[in-house]
């Protein structure tokens, strides 16, 4: 369907880009409430979970996949460093540059932070019927898709 005829098709009721976007918003909230240590910021919470993701970074390819500047990216991994969450080391082919990693102690943050959200929505989702949680299933792979573009 065309974006047009979508929103024509919506015009008498509530979007569903409104509904959509405040599920996930309020999702969103209960989740980040679900933190185990808040001595740490989000946007250090972001980098250490695409650092776990893809893996050792340049601070420019992690400032990058972020979409902040590279100043800025500087602060978070100099504040991570300090925590002991990740490590710098040079780079093996270029001088100028660090490579970026989780420390083991980034890793087990990670995992500690990912596993309290994971555990909370498994019970929410143990609530729903098996149809809802097929449905949800496949909502959060176009949810995925949507967000990938």
């Amino acid at each position: 369907m065309r974006y047009a005829n979508y929103v024509a098709d919506t015009a008498g009721e509530q979007g569903l880009a409104s509904r959509l976007r405040l599920a996930v918003v309020r999702l969103n909230r209960r989740l980040r409430a679900q933190r185990t240590n808040s001595s740490i910021s989000l946007t250090q919470v972001s980098a250490l979970s695409t650092l776990h993701k893809c893996g050792p970074l340049t601070p420019g390819e992690l400032a990058a996949k972020e979409g902040v500047q590279p100043p800025s990216m500087t602060r978070v991994i100099a504040a991570l460093e300090e925590f002991g969450y990740a490590t710098r080391r040079p780079h093996p082919t270029d001088g100028r540059q660090a490579i970026v990693q989780l420390s083991e102690s980034g890793l087990a943050f990670v995992n500690e932070e990912v596993g309290a959200r994971e555990a909370w929505l498994d019970k929410r989702l143990a609530e729903l019927t098996s149809e809802e949680r097929e449905i949800l299933s496949r909502s959060a792979e176009i949810i995925d898709r949507m967000a990938g573009q």
